[in-house]
């Protein structure tokens, strides 16, 4: 297929290098200049990355950043024509993602939100999981792209439920983070290997993916990003943004947000989210690690 892959960071240079891999045709766009897709196309906009597209596909920031590439100043607008689809892979605001659907819809062309989960690891080894809204007929033509870059799909309804669902899917995991970095700091304080603690929550019913996956790195002392805090950050605020629309009240998400917003503040941003586990070692004065670290 032709496509358009519009946002080459953390997580979309590893997909569009993996579309290209699978034998599309692929045309690239990134905002800061100079970053190349072996085998790619480059285009110097948004709206010239589109140019004959059958499908425009953006892994990008925020909200405001899909608003921008496609409805901005040469954005991919001005090259839709009917027939294409758009192809969401940012995690963005549900309520926006459907009025975004709404104009594009207008000339006939069909959006879909696929969010995905499975970190840099994941895009890199082709193995994301990709959570999507969008009719299903739109999902099935897009089957050879998420083919491409991931194992699963998971259509969760029509457009907008692939980002409602996102924002659900980040929620926990943001919560079950939080309590297992409360936990290694308060055992550490109280004279507990981490690395027993850890070998228990293995073996018990507290183990879960998130730790399973967190848990090497922090004995290792490692925050390099898989997935950047100042994201996770963001995808807290959007889903308390959609709680709010939704006069529903998330009480622990809301504290979680604070303890992420003072660890920014102590200049953590760009480290993994699992580096909010810093403030609380840093309030406990202790530091957790393993015997390797």
């Amino acid at each position: 297929m032709r496509v358009a892959f519009v946002g080459l960071g953390i997580m979309g240079h590893a997909m569009a290098t993996n579309l290209v891999k699978a034998g599309h045709e692929v045309t690239v766009w990134n905002r800061t200049p100079g970053k190349l897709v072996e085998g790619a196309g480059v285009a110097p906009s948004p709206a010239a990355a589109a140019q004959g597209a059958e499908v425009v596909w953006l892994c990008v920031s925020d909200t405001d950043a899909v608003e921008s590439v496609i409805f901005g100043a040469d954005g991919a607008e001005a090259s839709l024509t009917e027939g294409m689809i758009i192809a969401d892979s940012s995690t963005i605001s549900p309520s926006a993602t459907v009025k975004f659907a709404e104009r594009v819809g207008t000339r006939g062309v069909t959006w879909v939100d696929a969010p995905m989960t499975g970190s840099k690891i994941g895009a890199r080894d082709g193995t994301l999981v990709f959570i999507v809204g969008g009719s299903e007929a739109t999902v099935d033509r897009l089957k050879p792209l998420f083919a491409a870059m991931g194992k699963k799909i998971f259509r969760m309804g029509d457009t907008g439920k692939g980002q409602a669902t996102k924002l659900a899917m980040n929620l926990q995991i943001a919560l079950i983070f939080e309590g297992f970095a409360e936990a290694l700091t308060l055992a550490t304080k109280l004279g507990v290997d981490p690395q027993q603690l850890l070998s228990l929550i293995e073996a018990t019913m507290v183990r879960s993916g998130v730790v399973d996956y967190k848990g090497p790195f922090i004995l290792q002392r490692d925050f390099t990003p898989n997935f950047p805090l100042r994201l996770m950050h963001k995808d807290i605020r959007l889903t308390l943004e959609a709680a709010k629309e939704a006069r529903v009240k998330l009480p622990a998400l809301e504290t979680v947000e604070e303890i992420y917003e003072m660890a920014s503040e102590e200049g953590n941003r760009d480290l993994d989210y699992a580096a909010t586990l810093m403030l609380l070692e840093k309030w406990a004065g202790v530091q957790v690690k393993g015997k390797a670290a």
